[in-house]
């Protein structure tokens, strides 16, 4: 490439942007464009299509990371034409015509199954709409264990929802059948069974997977780790 790409960094399901901000940091640091959007959360379909339209608005080549819910996202959002790159951090990568849910059902639940609080919210013109959390007391061990509590309290009462909406609906395009990818898992996840992980990648063909021992919101506790996965993903597109 005869630049190097943005590194756009996609959030999950119960975390917002601030979820990537050691991340953010360090890459900045190295003299990277870094662009962290916020993701609606609203829906598997809207939400890439957002997600989308912020790449396609970047010039040049794009590289893009999702954590959780967000390697979702990026699955469908990564056929943007000018993505050259997906990143899978402890996240699913979907199949063509599959959902987070099928993909989920195929393996035991993780310890999150049992944390889930369930909200109506209300929606224009239909039926009341339903965000899914985490139990805030559940939550720092759930989905942050190793990172330090004053943060995880803090992420824990700042979550962003997702909807109910987003498990059922089925990836209608999987962008890692045509652009190379990477993942990492956090094999001490509790949030996602470290299992559904390792299938989706292998099952992609993913050109290199590392493993980490690691809470599910790895991006706080192995920053380093995580950023050079990124930043050898795009030393090896160079």
């Amino acid at each position: 490439m005869s630049a190097s790409p943005t590194i756009v960094l996609i959030h999950g399901a119960f975390a917002d942007s601030a979820s990537w901000a050691p991340v953010t940091r360090l890459l900045l640091d190295e003299g990277y464009t870094v662009r962290v959007p916020a993701v609606p959360n609203r829906s598997l379909l809207g939400d890439a299509e957002y997600i989308r339209s912020v790449v396609e608005h970047i010039d040049g080549p794009v590289i893009l990371a999702g954590h959780s819910y967000g390697g979702a996202v990026i699955t469908v959002a990564g056929v943007a034409e000018n993505v050259v790159g997906l990143v899978y951090v402890s996240g699913y990568a979907l199949e063509e015509g599959e959902s987070l849910g099928q993909l989920q059902g195929g393996f035991p639940d993780s310890d999150l199954a049992q944390h889930l609080v369930y909200t109506p919210f209300p929606v224009d013109g239909a039926e009341d709409g339903t965000d899914v959390s985490v139990e805030i007391s559940a939550f720092p061990d759930v989905f942050a264990a190793g990172v330090s509590r004053e943060t995880t309290e803090v992420l824990a009462v700042s979550q962003r929802p997702l909807t109910a909406l987003a498990f059922g609906e089925a990836a209608p395009v999987a962008a890692w059948k045509t652009k190379p990818a990477w993942g990492i898992v956090s094999s001490a996840d509790h949030t996602i069974n470290p299992d559904v992980e390792r299938f989706g990648y292998q099952r992609a063909g993913l050109r290199s997977v590392i493993e980490l021992d690691a809470p599910h919101l790895v991006m706080q506790s192995h920053p380093a780790e995580v950023a050079k996965v990124i930043t050898d993903a795009i030393a090896e597109l160079g």
